[in-house]
């Protein structure tokens, strides 16, 4: 199938060079040529302005956009004006699952199909298979499956869990999940290092749980790489949020539906950009949130890993 893809950064880029592996035509565009330069390298034909793009595209365009969520509206806005009817759009990004709803509606007045894909996946995505929670109408959906089942191959995979919103409502909830998931693994390593035994082993803690526990998980194995590799209390302790936490919260706290794990994590993260939230455990979040996400990462010394 040919594809175009509007956004070829960390998560744009490595979907784009996937996708090129798995035989289909990509049209890539991205203002930064250095994040476009490993697309290109793959095989992505480049498209110098959205207007190229569509037109690259041929008659029934499928635009996918990996875009920050704060950019979304202005693309959308913008490429409205030059797609023809019988497009079909994804937002793969991080959306607010209501705006994403009120998106599809205009959208569908301009007989122009709207998907919301949920990604998942981080940096392991493009090795492993992406996770992809998508929400939209059967017919779109089954559109863009061709893209779906290369981007979720080989451990990874995809589920149309409803209409438009959905997708982008089910991501916005397992963001919630990870908050949370993450503070425990950081309070429970933390205990560990400064409970009232000395000198516990977190490598070799680390490992054992990653077999058959019932705590084994990518998170707890990026944990053990982490601790083998890194100087910990080198690394700042600042954790940022990208935004679907607070929503999860506010969303469960409108519908009356206690998330205190969710809570504490995002107070968590929010004292964290102070000195005094710069402990063991908030060097932990921040390292994993690096090891499967690439976000910047900085430490005492003033080095600072991208």
């Amino acid at each position: 199938m040919k594809i175009g893809f509007i956004g070829v950064g960390t998560m744009g880029g490595q979907m784009v060079r996937k996708l090129c592996a798995g035989k289909h035509t990509v049209i890539a565009h991205d203002p930064d040529q250095t994040a476009l330069a490993p697309a290109l390298a793959a095989g992505a034909v480049p498209a110098a302005d959205y207007t190229d793009l569509v037109q690259q595209l041929g008659k029934r365009p499928i635009v996918w956009l990996m875009i920050p969520q704060q950019h979304v509206a202005a693309a959308i806005e913008e490429l409205l004006q030059i797609l023809p009817a019988g497009s079909t759009l994804v937002d793969g990004g991080n959306s607010h699952f209501r705006e994403t709803m009120q998106r599809a509606a205009t959208c569908s007045d301009r007989k122009i199909a709207y998907v919301d894909v949920g990604t998942s996946g981080g940096i392991l995505g493009q090795k492993q298979g992406f996770s992809m929670m998508v929400g939209g109408d059967e017919a779109a959906v089954k559109r863009i499956k061709p893209a779906l089942h290369v981007l979720s191959k080989p451990k990874g995979g995809y589920q149309h869990v409803g209409p438009s919103g959905y997708g982008h409502y089910v991501k916005m909830v397992h963001n919630g999940i990870e908050y949370a998931v993450m503070q425990a693994y950081a309070e429970g390593y933390d205990l560990l290092k400064y409970g009232p035994l000395p000198d516990i082993p977190l490598p070799k803690v680390a490992d054992v749980w990653q077999k058959g526990s019932i705590i084994a998980s990518t998170l707890n194995g990026l944990l053990h790489n982490i601790l083998e590799r890194e100087d910990i209390e080198r690394i700042h302790g600042r954790v940022d949020s990208n935004g679907e936490g607070n929503w999860a919260l506010q969303t469960a706290t409108q519908q009356h539906i206690g998330m205190p794990g969710l809570a504490a994590a995002l107070g968590v993260r929010a004292a964290s950009q102070e000195a005094a939230g710069d402990y063991f455990a908030t060097k932990l979040l921040a390292a994993m949130r690096h090891e499967f996400g690439g976000h910047p990462i900085a430490f005492h010394d003033h080095e600072k890993q991208s």
